[in-house]
């Protein structure tokens, strides 16, 4: 009995010495990724593999003017929040009518009023766009900025195929939308 009561002290005392491990809230800008095609069992065809993944953070409009003043016209911005956005491709691929080499990519955007510029640079794996290295651009291609009549809240990346081998990225937030056209 006295070993029973023992035990029961030292494990009580035990659990008291480990506190509970404690984890941070979400994240205010949770990250995402999209597929091309589409992850979904649905929307891909038997044995489809993916083609492009861009794997990006959504941040909220929460009322701000976000083009224009909170990503300003002209500047590298880093097309979501958070970490660079990285873009891969699992094969070569045109976008915009330009070559792409499989592999992996940070992705860039240059706002403008009317077109932006869409950048893939060699560079990966940091924070926002402070470390951006021109000079390390692969690839560069512009789009036209489209008015959409409703708000986009969350920052968001999607796909959609466009007829055999063919494809188009689009970027909305705030009442923006891009489109970029690839070939796969």
């Amino acid at each position: 009995m006295k070993k029973l009561i023992l035990s029961i002290l030292l494990l009580a005392l035990f659990s008291l010495a480990c506190p509970a491990q404690s984890f941070s809230d979400l994240d205010k800008s949770p990250m995402d990724i999209a597929y091309f095609p589409h992850n979904f069992a649905h929307d891909r065809k038997e044995g489809q593999k993916a083609i492009i993944r861009v794997t990006y953070s959504r941040p909220a409009r929460n009322g701000r003017v976000i083009f224009g003043k909170l990503v300003p016209f002209g500047e590298p911005w880093r097309t979501g929040a958070n970490e660079a956005t990285e873009i891969k491709f699992y094969q070569d691929v045109e976008l915009s009518g330009k070559r792409v080499k499989a592999g992996s990519y940070s992705l860039f955007t240059i706002p403008g009023e009317k077109e932006w510029t869409i950048v893939l640079n060699a560079d990966l794996d940091y924070w926002g766009a402070y470390s951006y290295n021109a000079d390390k651009d692969i690839v560069r291609v512009m789009a036209p900025a489209t008015k959409l009549n409703n708000q986009v809240e969350n920052f968001a990346i999607q796909f959609e195929a466009k007829g055999v081998n063919k494809g188009v990225m689009r970027f909305a937030w705030e009442q923006t939308m891009i489109e970029v056209p690839f070939t796969y």
